[in-house]
């Protein structure tokens, strides 16, 4: 059972988002250009306005700090967006063109033991060795540090020269996958 104040809290927050759901909702949209996102990002900024309604409803002007909570979700949210634009096209814009009578054994050997990877390992090897990213730009498009790139890269390659059986994995990899056009496909 709530007590005068929490009901009274209750009470208030209720009605100010009546009043300012519509226009926070329009904000949103007008920031991120996204009328799906706009209803989402209002609604979280009113569960944080919420979470902290005591400190919003002593502020001088409450509008103004759930503007600024909706302003920030929408910049966190672009800056999401552009990073996986980034990803994606970094992914993509190393990909090299199919070349005729690909070693059809070898394609799968090295499919076969690619998929037996823990994913991270997997990705880590593909950008590496079939795409020839740098350390720097393997660890962007999956948004993990460079260290962890190293030492994914360095135990994948470790897991593939056992599956594979040889100590030329990596120029392996890098041939099977550069003669195919693919990078490792999707898991099954």
């Amino acid at each position: 059972m709530g007590t005068v104040v929490d009901d009274a809290a209750s009470v208030e927050f209720h009605a100010f988002f009546e009043r300012h759901y519509a226009e926070l909702s329009r904000l949103a949209h007008l920031l991120t250009g996204e009328s799906d996102a706009a209803d989402d990002l209002a609604a979280d900024a009113l569960l944080a306005l919420w979470n902290r309604w005591d400190r919003v409803r002593a502020a001088d002007h409450p509008v103004a700090y759930a503007r600024g909570v909706v302003a920030n979700l929408a910049r966190t949210r672009i800056r999401s967006a552009v990073r996986e634009r980034r990803r994606i096209a970094l992914f993509w814009s190393q990909r090299e063109e199919k070349t005729e009578n690909p070693d059809i054994a070898g394609v799968v050997d090295v499919q076969s033991a690619l998929r037996r990877l823990p994913f991270r390992k997997r990705a880590c090897v593909v950008l590496r060795h079939a795409f020839d990213l740098s350390e720097k730009d393997t660890a962007l498009a999956l948004g993990i540090s460079v260290g962890t790139v190293k030492s994914q890269t360095s135990k994948g390659m470790a897991e593939l020269q056992k599956l594979l059986g040889t100590q030329r994995a990596p120029q392996r990899v890098r041939v099977v996958m550069a003669r195919t056009g693919e990078a490792g496909g999707r898991d099954r």
